[in-house]
C-alpha cells in the first residue's frame, strides 16, 4: 500500500513539473521564476508529507498486526482435562464413564476464569458419560449438555500423543467409575502430568479421578502423591454405593500404598485438599470447589 502511495505522489509531482516545462518550451525553457520554484517546492513538500503519512500509517498497521498476533496472556492459558474411555461397569452389565458434574462444574469454573480447556483420553476419541450422572435438574449440567460443540469435543477427545505439556498450566482428572479401569495405566498422560507439575503447574483430581495420580512419577523417581495430603472417593463411600467388589481396587487403599496421607471427610460431603500444587476432592460435591482451588493455585 505504501509503495502504491509513493508511486502516485511521484506521478503527480512529475505531472506538475511537466506542465511547467511545457509552458516554457520543455527542454529549451529559460530558468524558472521565483514563483515557479515556490510552486514546485510546495508540490515536492506535499508529496514528501504524503509519503511520510503513508509510512507512518503502514508502520502503525504493522504494529497492530503484531499485537493482534500476540496471544492473550490469560486467555491463552490452557487446562487439560483427562477423560476416561471406559464405559463398562465391570461385569455388572451396566454402563459407566465420566461423572457429568465433575466435568461440567469445573469446566465453567476454568473457562469463566479465562482459561481454555482441552479434553484428552487414554486412546483418544469418545469419552462416555455415566448415564446415572445425567442430571438435567442441575442447570450447569443442562447448559453443558446443550452445548453441541462441547459434546462433540467429548466424542472426539485428543489422544495422548496430540498434547504437549508445555501448552498447559494445569491437568485435571474428573472422576466417574470408568476411570478406575483405564486412567491408572496411561504412562504417556502420567508423563504429561508430571511435566506440567514439575514446570510449576497444578495437578488436580476429584472423586475417582485421583486414580490417574497413582502411577505419576516425578523425575526423582518418587510418586507425585507420596508424602502429600490427598482426598478421593473413600472406601466407606465405595461400600455405600455397593461397588467395592466391582472396582479393580479400592482407590483409598491404592493412594495410601503410594505414600499419600489420605484425608477422609464426611461421606458424600465436600472435602477439598491442597498440598504443594496438588488439589484433590473427595466426591462429586467437591468438584466445583476443587476447580476453584486449582484456579487459585495457578494464579499464585
Amino acid at each position: 500500500m505504501m509503495k502504491y502511495v509513493k508511486r502516485k505522489n511521484i506521478v503527480a509531482l512529475l505531472g506538475i513539473l511537466g506542465l511547467l516545462a511545457a509552458s516554457y518550451g520543455c527542454a529549451g525553457s529559460p530558468e524558472y521564476t521565483e514563483r515557479e520554484k515556490q510552486t514546485m517546492g510546495a508540490a515536492a513538500a506535499h508529496a514528501a508529507k504524503d509519503d511520510e503519512s503513508a509510512a507512518a500509517a503502514s508502520d502503525s498497521a504493522a504494529e497492530q498486526e503484531v499485537e493482534a498476533a500476540k496471544p492473550d496472556e490469560q486467555g491463552d492459558k490452557r487446562v487439560l482435562f483427562v477423560m476416561t474411555n471406559h464405559a463398562e461397569l465391570g461385569d455388572t452389565g451396566k454402563k459407566t464413564g465420566y461423572y457429568l458434574s465433575e466435568v461440567s462444574h469445573p469446566y465453567y469454573v476454568f473457562t469463566e476464569a479465562g482459561f481454555t480447556v482441552d479434553f484428552v483420553s487414554p486412546t483418544g476419541g469418545a469419552a462416555p458419560m455415566d448415564p446415572k450422572s445425567e442430571d438435567r435438574s442441575d442447570p450447569i449440567n443442562a447448559q453443558f449438555l446443550d452445548d453441541a460443540e462441547l459434546m462433540g469435543r467429548l466424542e472426539d477427545t485428543l489422544a495422548p500423543n496430540e498434547v504437549d505439556a508445555e501448552d498447559y498450566v494445569a491437568v485435571y482428572y474428573p472422576g466417574g467409575h470408568g476411570t478406575m479401569w483405564d486412567l491408572a495405566e496411561t504412562p504417556e498422560l502420567a508423563k504429561t502430568a508430571a511435566a506440567v507439575y514439575e514446570s510449576g503447574g497444578v495437578v488436580g483430581a476429584v472423586c475417582h479421578g485421583p486414580v490417574g495420580l497413582v502411577n505419576i512419577e516425578l523425575s526423582d523417581g518418587s510418586y507425585l502423591v507420596a508424602g502429600k495430603k490427598v482426598a478421593a472417593f473413600t472406601n466407606e463411600e465405595e461400600r455405600a454405593v455397593e461397588l467395592e467388589e466391582v472396582v479393580p481396587f479400592l482407590l483409598q487403599d491404592k493412594l495410601e500404598e503410594r505414600g499419600a496421607e489420605f484425608v477422609e471427610g464426611e461421606k458424600f460431603k465436600e472435602n477439598v485438599v491442597v498440598d504443594e500444587r496438588l488439589v484433590t476432592g473427595q466426591n462429586p460435591a467437591s468438584a466445583k470447589a476443587a476447580a476453584e482451588a486449582m484456579v487459585e493455585e495457578i494464579q499464585k
